[in-house]
């Protein structure tokens, strides 16, 4: 079966732009197990600008679910994952200027560096996942370093699609395919992520190779207007059409 991971980060930017306790982001990883997602995506940032230290902590604590911890590659994150071990890992590029993840990890061209910086993550029993485009040196560099998961960025493909750009969408989704169909081959378990909707999911889901799908922000906007229960099932019902 094809996994939903739940992306809460968002919860916790709506939270924050108040400063109160609410909406809690436990809570939301609470109900999103209950409406059958599989697991819980964080991306603990360097500036702290959605979800916290406390978070993760409370994640950790209460989270019946397992855990993606989503960060950059420093020394800081790599001491808070492994002094927590979640059951994964995953490493993104991150900008402070940013407003959300722009593309892939280098990992052609920082080989030496990101294979010091995970293997103490594997060590410790983290599952690591890469964040990367589905360029095929991006997906050799990842399996030539000993990660375990690569996950797919979607982005481009989901901006195609909304800017009705069908060529362009259209092969984004092919070079999908391709680059999903090599890192399965390479022995990696291979995940996509990054901007999916209702109306982009199925192709993606479609897609053979493809084990697990991480989805936040428009479950988070969804659920303004059906509920975050109510859009989190939708988005599975979507997901198994699709892979059926």
């Amino acid at each position: 079966m094809l996994r939903l991971g739940v992306n809460i980060d968002h919860v916790a930017t709506i939270r924050n732009a108040r400063g109160t306790p609410w909406p809690d982001p436990v809570r939301a990883a609470e109900l999103a197990e209950a409406a059958g997602a599989d697991g819980i995506t964080a991306h603990l940032r360097e500036d702290r600008r959605h979800i916290s230290d406390a978070d993760i902590d409370n994640l950790m604590a209460q989270l019946r679910l397992p855990l993606n911890l989503e960060m950059a590659a420093t020394p800081e994150m790599q001491a808070i994952a492994l002094r927590h071990r979640p059951h994964a890992v995953c490493i993104v590029p991150e900008k402070r200027e940013e407003r959300t993840t722009e593309g892939g990890l280098d990992v052609a061209g920082n080989e030496a560096q990101l294979a010091g910086f995970i293997a103490p993550l594997r060590n410790a029993g983290c599952r690591v996942s890469l964040f990367i485009g589905h360029e095929p040196a991006q997906i050799e560099a990842a399996a030539r370093i000993g990660a375990t998961v690569v996950e797919l960025h979607t982005g481009a493909y989901c901006d195609f699609d909304t800017e009705g750009r069908v060529a362009e969408r259209d092969a984004e989704l092919a070079a999908l395919r391709k680059g999903a169909a090599l890192a399965a081959s390479l022995g990696l378990e291979v995940h996509a992520g990054h901007g999916l909707t209702f109306d982009t999911v199925g192709p993606i889901a479609a897609i053979p190779e493809f084990k697990e799908l991480n989805i936040g922000h428009f479950l988070i906007a969804e659920s303004v207007f059906i509920g975050l229960d109510q859009a989190i099932r939708e988005m599975r019902r979507r997901m198994d059409a699709a892979r059926a």
